[in-house]
């Protein structure tokens, strides 16, 4: 009874010399450093420029400076490979894209990844505007008349994309239509070839197309966004032009590696949801073409999954092949 006693004081007395020690554990508050945001592509393009805004308002949030890394190449899976093979700490997180987390995984013969199992899911950024533009000099002013071109002239005419979802879309478009496609890094290389004629016709972000357009260098023929944008509201959309058969939703969203703690998921989700409604990034992102809006970690996962479910039928059902 009396060991027993004595072994319940030095318990007693052990917890009150470590309870300090734990109460300054927890009153440590994440983050307390600089956060690596990693993004996998090149810089100058729609997924760097939007990236670049939400860091900026989400460093102003928690406190501590967001630092964009860019990561380009292969589809986005370099940047996500590093993401998932980093300490589960908070500090290195991924904007994820469509092509990256759905596409890759998806018409790879061989996956790099479960993006389910690889990632840990935080927050929705949005959703990309997109647009297929031709360079001036190319005689067409309607998807039809762009069509009816390429089918006088099988292998005669080029496109470009730095992603899969633009390729896919693309796909979508042309159908048996033959057109050579080029891969790029990002949609700014590409654009360059555009401007330049080396390329025929692109799906781009509307980072990149609103400005080339006003000064008449290229055209504008449809945008994916299921409304008219803001920005180029001459353009119509493919419900408008009876284009059933262009579905991709380009959209991007945060992610962190596997196993990040709930109470970090948590904290990064609700201030990328507070970073997103912030009017100063609200307005920065809407002229470039980009519709922001965060979720909860459980809704992202659930319209993450459903995203990923959706593409995998697309492609089954078009029977598309990538090279």
């Amino acid at each position: 009874m009396q060991r027993r006693t004595l072994t319940t004081a030095a318990l007693v007395a052990g917890g009150a010399l470590a309870l300090p020690h734990a109460r300054a554990w927890a009153a440590d508050p994440y983050p307390q450093r600089a956060i690596r945001l990693l993004v996998g592509f090149a810089p100058g393009g729609g997924a760097d420029s939007l990236t670049r805004v939400i860091a900026e308002g989400l460093s102003k949030q928690l406190g501590q400076p967001v630092i964009v890394e860019n990561r380009p190449g292969a589809d986005g899976v370099l940047a996500a490979q590093a993401t998932s093979s980093a300490k589960p700490d908070g500090y290195t997180l991924l904007m994820g894209t469509n092509t990256a987390m759905v596409a890759a995984p998806t018409l790879r013969p061989t996956p790099p990844y479960d993006p389910f199992k690889a990632f840990t899911a935080i927050s929705s950024a949005g959703q990309f505007s997109m647009f297929l533009v031709v360079p001036a000099s190319l005689p067409v002013t309607s998807v039809d008349a762009l069509l009816a071109l390429v089918a006088a002239k099988p292998g005669g005419y080029n496109s470009a994309s730095s992603n899969s979802a633009s390729e896919l879309a693309m796909l979508q478009l042309l159908g048996d239509r033959k057109v050579v496609n080029a891969r790029y890094k990002g949609d700014m290389q590409a654009m360059t070839d555009l401007l330049g004629g080396q390329i025929h016709m692109m799906f781009t972000t509307g980072t990149l197309a609103p400005g080339f357009v006003k000064e008449g260098r290229i055209r504008a023929l449809v945008t994916l966004l299921p409304q008219r944008s803001g920005l180029l509201p001459g353009v119509p959309t493919a419900g408008e032009l009876g284009l059933g058969t262009l579905t991709i939703t380009p959209w991007a969203g945060f992610f962190g590696p596997p196993g990040l703690p709930q109470a970090i998921t948590q904290k990064l989700s609700a201030e990328l949801q507070n970073t997103l409604a912030r009017p100063d990034v609200r307005e920065q992102l809407v002229q470039q073409g980009f519709e922001g809006y965060g979720m909860s970690a459980a809704k992202f996962g659930a319209f993450f999954r459903a995203q990923y479910d959706a593409f995998g039928a697309t492609v089954r059902q078009h029977n598309i092949k990538f090279e």
